[in-house]
């Protein structure tokens, strides 16, 4: 297949295109190089695989060349964002630009010139906001929810919160209408929290990887709150298998929107992940402690039921060994990770 990856140079975006470049598939990274660790990633890549088509565009600003850039793929998996609640708090015009209306932009693109590709899209489950009216317990190292012992299905209410929320809320939901109003193969996934290899977290996105990062690097981690908020966290391999299983079952998923997520299975809190990263590094981990977040969910899990259910897919990889993955990998590029953090 040819496929094409908007923030492509991403996290999740480098990790599809190496995945898919290995089983065969043509790989175009569409990037505009504009977020740390981009161009590290991309030339990871193209030393990797050569054959990997680059295109250095805005999905913004660029529409020409998005337009171009469409023709002839099949499918188009479309990542380019803006990813922190916290930066949508401060520069909330920026965020709209690229969330929504840069999603909006792919989307015509596919519309007028590419309308049989098959258009993933990586949403999050910030579109369920607080879900203040969900019982959650506070048991001694973690929240839990109190009646739902599966997690979140799709079915949750909508409650967009924060300029993030907002944004990826409305860009999911245009995703998903276009399939109905004009008929495009598309597919929306609400992810729980992704982590993995080359991934450059940082305090405010990608938590699982700024603690492993600044746990190696003996760089100061902030806990907001008390340490016990959970996740149920998902590898990246897992997810871009996710995207895959979509694109290969399109009679499936057209139309649809998943939660993913690593599922009951890989929850995790804050302290569950400091004290394993103490051992795997063998030391203390000093931390300070700081007051909530607003917005921050105490708990947050995906039912993935649906996912499983629909297109036949299920984490392979638990939380344990991708931590280690992940830790291996910071530990592996110490040297590069000093000079950006």
């Amino acid at each position: 297949m040819k496929i094409l990856i908007t923030g492509g140079a991403g996290f999740i975006g480098v990790n599809a295109a190496e995945y898919f470049l290995s089983q065969g598939h043509a790989v175009t990274v569409l990037d505009n190089l504009s977020r740390k660790g981009t161009k590290e990633n991309l030339e990871y890549l193209q030393a990797k695989y050569p054959a990997v088509g680059f295109v250095k565009a805005d999905v913004v600003i660029d529409q020409k060349i998005l337009n171009e850039t469409v023709v002839g793929k099949d499918v188009v998996i479309h990542l380019a964002a803006q990813v922190a609640v916290t930066t949508s708090v401060t520069d909330p015009r920026n965020d709209f630009n690229i969330n929504i209306l840069g999603t909006f932009n792919v989307l015509e693109a596919l519309r007028n010139f590419s309308p049989n590709a098959h258009m993933i899209y990586s949403s999050t489950n910030k579109v369920y906001g607080g879900m203040e009216h969900i019982k959650v317990e506070e048991l001694f190292d973690r929240y839990v929810y109190k009646d739902y012992p599966e997690g979140i299905t799709e079915n949750e209410l909508l409650d967009f919160h924060s300029p993030y929320g907002c944004s990826k809320g409305a860009a999911d939901q245009y995703v998903r209408d276009y399939a109905r109003i004009y008929n495009l193969k598309t597919t929306v996934f609400r992810q729980s929290c992704i982590y993995g290899t080359r991934q450059f977290g940082i305090e405010d996105q990608g938590w699982v990887a700024w603690f492993t990062i600044a746990s190696v690097l003996d760089r100061p981690i902030k806990i907001y709150g008390n340490g016990k908020q959970v996740r149920d966290i998902l590898f990246v391999e897992d997810l871009v298998k996710a995207y895959e299983a979509a694109f290969n079952n399109p009679e499936k998923s057209s139309g649809k929107i998943f939660n993913v997520g690593g599922g009951k299975e890989n929850t995790i809190s804050l302290l569950k992940l400091l004290e394993m990263l103490e051992k795997l590094n063998g030391k203390k981990i000093v931390t300070t402690t700081h007051a909530w977040r607003a917005g921050d969910q105490p708990v947050f899990i995906c039912d993935i039921s649906k996912v499983k259910q629909e297109l036949g897919w299920t984490p392979k990889i638990s939380y344990e060994a991708g931590v280690k993955k992940l830790h291996d990998w910071v530990v592996q590029n110490k040297d590069m990770l000093n000079k950006m953090f």
